[in-house]
């Protein structure tokens, strides 16, 4: 019997974490979902089970060293080769800088920031050695400008952007693929459907993201030949400004 691939997402909320896990579900992947409360990832779970996929939940902080290293290692252990690890952690906060405390600043790096090192360090433990493996991050509009009041966020993602470039420099020549996915635009969520009614009313024409068009394009980059690799993505509505 062949053995299991897993494919990890860090960060795998209700909308785009959850619908890139069941892309890869859809491929045959064990997808192993994490969040700090796994009884959070149960409907997810149940969803990709009811479509015929395999699903394992975790409640791992991926802000803690120890608990990343123990995720990783369960994960070769009990399910099988680490094929694809996906970090999701948005961390997106407004103050203004006056406002801006350093526990907000330094939570915010530690979730959008740190949690990607830690992720990108331990799937790359176990990649390396096999010459095969994608690690794929989601950035934002922030990780290429900031804006007034997203001093903390732009700071994170500015910093998850420059470590997939490291990491894409040294291990793309050993078979890992690293990417960055620049999302830029609202996604169908319910956030936004309940804050923003305006932008929200866009879904209709196609303006707004769809969670399961972003999970659509982390497959491909995982699929892409290495002879055309991608690193950098960005994605957004035909109809956004940039």
């Amino acid at each position: 019997m062949a053995q299991a691939r897993a494919a990890l997402v860090i960060g795998a909320g209700d909308a785009t974490g959850g619908a890139i896990a069941k892309r890869f579900a859809r491929e045959g992947f064990v997808t192993c979902v994490v969040r700090r409360h796994a009884e959070r990832l149960a409907p997810l779970v149940a969803e990709i089970e009811a479509a015929g996929g395999q699903a394992r939940a975790f409640g791992t902080d991926a802000r803690k060293e120890e608990e990343m290293s123990a995720l990783i290692a369960g994960i070769e252990r009990d399910i099988g080769p680490l094929e694809v690890a996906v970090f999701n952690i948005g961390a997106n906060v407004r103050f203004s800088i006056r406002e801006t405390t350093a526990r907000v600043y330094f939570k915010v790096w530690e979730m959008g920031a740190f949690a990607g090192f830690l992720l990108g360090r331990e799937a790359a433990k176990v990649m390396v050695p096999r010459g095969r493996g994608s690690i794929l991050f989601t950035g934002a509009t922030a990780s290429l400008r900031g804006r007034e009041g997203f001093a903390a966020f732009a700071g994170a993602k500015h910093a998850l952007r420059a470590l997939a470039q490291s990491l894409a420099r040294e291990l793309g020549p050993q078979g890992i693929h690293v990417a960055h996915v620049v999302i830029d635009g609202a996604i169908d969520t319910a956030f936004i459907r309940e804050n923003f009614p305006d932008r929200y009313a866009l879904k209709a024409k196609q303006g707004i993201l769809d969670p399961d068009s972003i999970a659509e394009n982390y497959w491909l980059l995982h699929r892409q030949p290495r002879d055309a690799w991608t690193h950098e993505m960005d994605l957004r509505p035909w109809s956004e400004a940039f």
